[in-house]
């Protein structure tokens, strides 16, 4: 037992990190669950559940990053939360499994938007307005279709999840504009936001394994207070080519299971 709570203590620190820096946490904590003996489906929601303790750490440790934006993240969250509720309670409805066929194609999008994003220069905010009052139906169409990206993604980080935070940050940097560490304090929010919905329909439905939570928790929520200061002193145009790496890889895993 000893030796089970130090390795899911240092899962989950991984995982936080990885949840802050990159939205990739499940690639650490859920197999870390699966190697000590808990059944997949348990293990999905245990783990839902513990990325709660990631929000608890990383928030407070982005107040820098989310000074300023707090109208925004909140607009945002609202937003990623209306499709959590919905995503969580498709699962009354549909299997997880009916997603396995088109998230990996998902993954990849993200992916490749991250790397897109990043040959931009971010803009500040009198300049993002000048060009929203030069190309108004484009910007209205962009914002339009982002605001209803964010809904998808709630409603998927709510029904199936794996890499919801990638996608996230890749539609963020389409539309805020703002540094990496910055939007993706944005997503740290959103992200707590929606596990809190998720994770209150599962404890009501399903069954939690809460010997477990207990120290991936611990874990987590030292991995996410570190994981923005992380992000402030880091190659952001590195990072970033990392992340996609990441999710392209995480893609391929995922369409070989679904389709092989």
């Amino acid at each position: 037992m000893v030796l089970q709570f130090i390795f899911l203590l240092a899962a989950g620190i991984v995982a936080g990190l990885m949840a802050t820096i990159a939205g990739l946490a499940s690639i650490a904590s859920y197999p870390a669950l699966l190697m000590v003996g808990i059944p997949p489906v348990i293990a999905n929601v245990t783990n839902t559940v513990s990325l709660i303790f990631t929000g608890l750490g990383a928030i407070p440790a982005s107040l820098k990053e989310l000074h300023g934006q707090w109208h925004r993240a909140l607009g945002y969250t609202i937003l990623a939360v209306i499709g959590s509720v919905s995503g969580s309670a498709l699962l009354l409805v549909a299997p997880a499994s009916t997603f396995e066929k088109i998230v990996p194609f998902f993954i990849l999008v993200a992916g490749v938007m991250l790397l897109l994003s990043g040959r931009g220069k971010e803009l500040k905010e009198e300049e993002r307005l000048r060009r929203a009052e030069m190309h108004p139906t484009r910007h209205k169409v962009l914002t339009l279709a982002s605001y209803l990206g964010i809904v998808l993604v709630g409603g998927y980080l709510g029904y199936f999840g794996a890499a919801g935070g990638v996608v996230l940050l890749a539609i963020l940097a389409v539309i805020t504009r703002e540094s990496f560490a910055k939007y993706n304090a944005v997503k740290n929010v959103m992200t707590f936001a929606c596990n809190i919905c998720s994770s209150a329909y599962f404890i009501m439905t399903t069954t939690v394994a809460w010997h477990a939570v207990l120290p991936l928790g611990i874990g987590l929520l030292i991995g996410g207070y570190c994981g923005p200061k992380i992000v402030r002193h880091v190659n952001i145009k590195l990072l970033r080519i990392l992340i996609a790496i990441a999710a392209f890889l995480l893609a391929a895993d995922l369409f070989v299971k679904a389709y092989f």
